[in-house]
């Protein structure tokens, strides 16, 4: 089974850069599933509560908040690692061996570029907020917790996209991620 559809995701980049693939990969899962299980635990709880009492817990918006916010910010360097990207591939697919190898270092390193310039002003963004000092009306804390997973995911992505492209470079496979040959499995078809 190739190692986009496993669990127990190991890298396979040598040293020190597998090492951090695979922290990387850890730390994401950890906060995937605990996002999204405590997302339904607080849902049902408050649905439970609204039937139950006549009234749902008043912070159950804020922390779902919170935890869309990981989720999606976690999800996109997951997504990365997994090649699971949306990506038109009509002419990609038509390119040669070394063409899309080409196009894949290109594209993962553009998108790396992208990446850590949104780390970076996300960055910012969460100092700000930082500074204005507003907190949560409900849970009483300050905003900018719930933004710190912005440029951690940024950037967790960017690394992703740069793992790719040195993969790419040190292989002869072109590799969707540092994990994912390009290709098409049994259960795929090219249209």
């Amino acid at each position: 089974m190739p190692n986009s559809d496993r669990l127990d995701y190991h890298s396979e980049l040598p040293g020190f850069l597998g090492t951090l693939d695979n922290f990387l990969s850890k730390i994401e899962a950890v906060m995937l599933a605990t996002g999204v299980l405590l997302m339904a635990l607080n849902t049902c709880i408050n649905v439970v509560a609204r039937f139950v009492f006549g009234e749902g817990l008043f912070f159950a918006g804020e922390i779902n908040r919170i935890l869309i916010i990981l989720i999606t910010f976690a999800g996109i360097g997951f997504a990365a690692r997994l090649g699971r990207h949306i990506r038109m591939s009509a002419f990609f697919d038509m390119l040669p061996d070394n063409g899309r190898k080409f196009l894949m270092i290109l594209i993962s390193l553009i998108t790396a570029i992208i990446m850590f310039a949104l780390t970076y002003f996300s960055f910012q963004y969460v100092v700000s907020v930082y500074e204005r000092g507003r907190i949560l009306p409900a849970l009483g804390f300050e905003i900018w917790w719930i933004y710190i997973w912005v440029p951690l995911g940024f950037a967790i992505t960017g690394v992703q996209y740069l793992l790719t492209a040195l993969k790419n470079l040190t292989s002869k496979k072109v590799y969707l991620s540092s994990g994912v040959v390009d290709g098409y499995t049994d259960h795929e078809q090219d249209l």
